[in-house]
């Protein structure tokens, strides 16, 4: 009974399978790219001609990059000031902390400044965070798409 009941199934079985597999392939098959106006920006440099040495500005990629145009800009890229450790951040007025990322690694020094060891921690936007040592309270000033949060895996 057990052998005519698989019989009965095989054939759907094997179409279901045979779907599966063909849907796998085209997910990986290659089509022609998309075109429209819209550019990202350029995270690639163009590189160097054939038989020269590639200097830092045709060669970067990424942040760095990013980074490399800023100072060519005279524009710092990346906010590396020091927060406010003038005050000590309570819960109903915390330190803000800029990012345009939903969550941020923040390192706390003590009010006045340098007044205990780092003790780093994660600030998400969600959620205000207290520094263990001092006390103090941060929060996130997300200033990100309304809708990023949705990418991290």
């Amino acid at each position: 009974m057990f052998n005519a009941s698989l019989r009965a199934v095989r054939p759907v079985a094997l179409r279901a399978t045979r779907s599966a597999q063909l849907s796998a392939i085209r997910g990986l098959s290659t089509t022609s790219a998309v075109r429209s106006d819209h550019h990202p920006p350029a995270i690639f440099g163009p590189g160097a001609k054939p038989g020269e040495i590639a200097t830092d500005e045709q060669q970067a990629t990424g942040l760095e990059r990013f980074q490399l145009l800023a100072e060519i800009q005279g524009v710092d890229a990346f906010d590396k000031a020091p927060l406010d450790s003038s005050r000590v951040g309570t819960l109903e007025d915390p330190i803000k902390v800029f990012s345009l990322d939903t969550e941020r690694l923040v390192g706390c020094t003590g009010s006045p400044a340098d007044s205990h060891d780092i003790h780093w921690f994660q600030l998400r936007k969600d959620k205000n965070r207290r520094c263990p040592e001092c006390g103090s309270a941060y929060a996130l000033d997300y200033q990100g798409h309304p809708h990023e949060d949705v990418h991290h895996h």
